[in-house]
């Protein structure tokens, strides 16, 4: 069983139309465009999982370079695919370079890197991109980003976000054939996910990635938005509106965060998803902060995420992606809450599913 937020990941045999339109790219091909030359990756603060990769040692393989960082639900979402391609083909000429570059000051950190890296179990080699170094010399500006470069280091493909798992494939298969690194299994690899990396449920996902830090704050209920930056008290007000969200207890919203100062601290969310989920740490390093969960005015019961029990309790034991709610069956219009039984904690951002 894989570690939380990462997902079984298998490659059976598919036959029939599938099949038939994976080989459409090497029976009737359609010439792949050249995007430039793959940039040095020097800029790499560590190596993670291999030593450093000059170009000398990718001269002659394909290379797929994926930009992630370690809270973003959308490249967790991806993970199970780089996995499974990582196992089909590195044998067979496909070099997978995560450059992690991050979005939030506490993903700087090494040690939280490594730690997501065994975690999430990432198996192949890790740039660490700190300085976003790499991340400019691609001009990139998303996470998740791929890129996907020759034998001869020719960007020859690139796909921003999720999805495009077939096509991202076929575009390896054939850059892998055209090195003679054959014979390559033509059949597209099927991956079953689990946990923090089940595909968003795209139908009922109506409320948008929102950030609790006032630089880019929205959705935000509350007046004295001048008094950013410095402790105040707030309050829940009746009827949240949709999309909308308050705190309660005393915090100051920082532009990267929302920093709770007291016990007892709630922030509540009116959304639309099947999954919510919430980027949020403790303030000081090797601390935890025990924590509830209600949806609706009640505990979650059996829509209760990865993060938390039944009864919607869980804990903040480090910086990172919690999943407080997956509702099961039908999806609706929900007020979410979470009250903190201590101080010392920062939210970044409500991501959904």
């Amino acid at each position: 069983m894989t570690a939380k937020g990462a997902a079984v990941a298998t490659a059976p045999r598919l036959g029939g139309l599938l099949r038939s339109f994976a080989h459409r790219m090497t029976d009737e091909p359609v010439p792949l465009p050249d995007e430039g030359g793959l940039p040095s990756l020097e800029g790499a603060s560590r190596w993670l999982n291999s030593p450093p990769l000059a170009p000398e040692d990718l001269t002659g393989r394909v290379v797929l370079v994926n930009f992630w960082t370690y809270t973003c639900i959308n490249w967790i979402r991806t993970l199970p695919y780089l996995q499974a391609w990582d196992s089909k083909y590195r044998d067979h000429g496909l070099t997978i370079i995560g450059v992690h570059t991050p979005e939030f000051g506490f993903e700087h950190d090494l040690d939280n890197v490594i730690a997501a890296i065994e975690k999430l179990e990432v198996p192949y080699p890790v740039a660490v991109d700190n300085a976003y170094e790499i991340w400019r010399a691609l001009d990139n500006h998303f996470w998740p980003a791929t890129y996907i470069a020759d034998g001869q280091g020719r960007i020859r493909y690139h796909h921003f976000g999720e999805g495009e798992y077939p096509m991202t494939e076929m575009v390896i298969q054939r850059l892998l054939s055209a090195e003679g690194n054959e014979p390559i299994d033509l059949d597209l690899t099927l991956v079953e996910p689990t946990g923090l990396a089940l595909a968003a449920d795209w139908h009922n996902l109506r409320t948008p990635e929102t950030y609790l830090g006032s630089a880019r704050i929205s959705g935000f209920v509350s007046e004295g938005r001048s008094r950013f930056g410095e402790p105040r008290d707030y309050t829940v007000p009746m009827g949240l509106g949709f999309n909308h969200w308050a705190l309660g207890g005393k915090w100051t919203i920082e532009p990267h965060a929302a920093t709770l100062h007291e016990p007892k601290g709630r922030v509540a969310f009116r959304f639309y998803a099947r999954d919510l989920n919430l980027v949020m740490g403790p303030v000081e390093p090797e601390t935890s902060v025990a924590f509830r969960v209600s949806l609706d005015g009640i505990v979650p019961g059996r829509h209760h995420g990865v993060d938390v029990d039944d009864r919607g309790a869980g804990i903040v034991a480090g910086q990172g992606l919690y999943q407080l709610i997956r509702q099961t069956g039908s999806v609706e219009d929900r007020l979410f809450e979470i009250e903190f039984e201590e101080a010392g904690v920062e939210a970044y951002s409500f991501t959904f599913g």
